[in-house]
């Protein structure tokens, strides 16, 4: 399970000699390069890096600018260079990699947006809120990982725009971000903010604002010449949602077509993975299996789950990772037949199996990973006569693991297999046929149940794929 702002300069609280921001004007609304720089040539307060401004978009990021000498909302090469090498936004992945995926998404849209005329289009995505335990007690942060996978950044409260723009075909756009305002308050609370400035410097997008400035955007798109691209249904963050969104998702379903969605385009793009993240997700799976072999190096007779749950977890961050990518399974003997244990509170007898459910998140990237083993270090014969029926199987299916085959293949070939090796322990009678085996099981995968159906073995599959 895995997880950009871009362009006024200056925005945080006022310093000395500078006169406190004021609003924008709502000619403003519109954002264009040009005319946002005359908008505000002269105001106090609000300042606008021009050649960011006027810049050609690209897919390359803007030119990059130095990365302030403070801590921001999230890792920067500055505050973290033995997690950040210069120009990557989060480890591994480049501002470059975060405008290619913004520039092919952008592609995907003139695709589907192919005949419908001489009309501009804006992509909204909205970042996760702040979840809280209770009062003032947060949730760790988790991004939404559509909003993080274009732009990269971590910062809850926030809002990424891709623009075309007017007079150049798609995939041509400009990339703005709306992110929190500095506030020396509740960063004392919560931690520094990233800022404007920072925002642009840290991911290399073309444009950034506070978020309070989206609004004026807002305005602007309510045009009939604006197709929005937003998933409004099912919103991830509700309260922005509500404030803007909403509004303007009501405007635009009056003209067909005015408001499309966009997620199943982001997560199309998603399924091909570059080298770089490639590289993050080997990272991932080898930071988990080390973790596994030393849990497993840990177990004994008996053993409460809890602690095996807790040298996970351990040796997990300890070699780099951020968080547990879910809540693991660690489950003990016939505990392990429920797909979501999760209490993980109950000794393992001397003799028992247990199965681990588990994986990390690094750098944005999640790894998944089951296993089972004998917590006193040696399999009894029937476990070691299922164990290695479920390799062997395994092993079979990854062979067929290729470009050109199908999950569905290699998944009715599983089926089979069951079958042959169900046969051979005697668990299931040799009159049984492929096609009852086969009717059985796909009944238990669309109810979503448990395949306790066959005894132990499809059990121990579970367990052990």
């Amino acid at each position: 399970m895995v997880s950009s702002r871009g362009a006024a300069a200056g925005e945080g609280p006022a310093g000395p000699g500078r006169a406190p921001r004021q609003p924008l004007p709502a000619d403003m609304s519109c954002f264009p390069a040009r005319g946002l720089v005359a908008a505000v040539r002269g105001r106090r307060g609000f300042s606008v890096c021009e050649s960011c401004a006027l810049r050609r978009f690209s897919i390359q990021p803007a030119q990059q600018k130095k990365i302030p000498n403070r801590y921001l909302g999230q890792p920067s090469p500055f505050t973290h260079p033995h997690l950040l090498k210069p120009g990557e936004v989060t480890p591994g992945l480049s501002q470059v990699e975060y405008a290619l995926r913004r520039h092919k998404l952008m592609s995907l849209i003139q695709k589907e947006a192919h005949g419908w005329g001489g009309l501009d289009h804006t992509v909204i995505l909205l970042s996760n809120p702040m979840y809280y335990m209770t009062n003032d007690i947060p949730y760790v942060f988790h991004q939404d990982t559509n909003f993080l996978y274009l732009c990269g950044f971590q910062e809850p409260d926030s809002i990424l725009v891709l623009q075309s723009i007017p007079g150049k075909a798609l995939p041509s756009h400009k990339s703005i971000l709306f992110v929190p305002r500095r506030d020396p308050s509740r960063e004392l609370w919560d931690g520094p903010r990233s800022g404007t400035d920072g925002a642009i410097a840290l991911t290399g997008v073309d444009e950034a604002y506070t978020i309070e400035e989206f609004r004026h955007l807002v305005a602007k798109l309510k045009g009939e010449s604006n197709i929005v691209w937003y998933d409004s249904a099912k919103p991830v963050h509700t309260e922005l949602h509500s404030d803007y969104m909403q509004p303007l998702a009501e405007i635009k379903a009056r003209n067909k077509n005015h408001i499309q969605g966009v997620r199943h385009l982001v997560q199309n793009l998603r399924l091909i993975k570059s080298p770089a993240e490639i590289e993050r997700m080997k990272i991932a799976g080898r930071v988990t299996a080390e973790a596994f072999i030393e849990t497993m190096f840990a177990s004994k007779s008996p053993v409460d789950e809890a602690f095996l749950y807790a040298k996970f977890e351990f040796e997990c961050r300890a070699r780099g990772a951020d968080i547990l990518a879910y809540p693991p399974v660690v489950a003990g003997g016939n505990r392990s037949n429920t797909l979501h244990y999760v209490k993980n509170n109950q000794l393992i007898k001397d003799g028992e199996l247990v199965l681990l459910d588990g994986g990390c998140e690094s750098s944005c990237y999640v790894s998944d990973i089951t296993r089972t083993w004998p917590v006193n270090g040696r399999f009894t014969k029937p476990q070691a006569e299922l164990y290695q029926a479920v390799l062997d199987i395994q092993k079979s299916c990854l062979s067929l693991c290729s470009p050109g085959m199908s999950l569905e293949n290699i998944y009715s070939l599983m089926l089979s297999l069951i079958g042959q090796k169900l046969k051979e322990l005697g668990i299931l009678k040799s009159s049984i046929t492929d096609s009852h085996f086969f009717k059985a099981f796909m009944s238990l995968r669309m109810m979503r149940v448990p395949q306790r159906g066959f005894v132990a073995l499809v059990c121990a599959l579970r367990m052990m794929l």
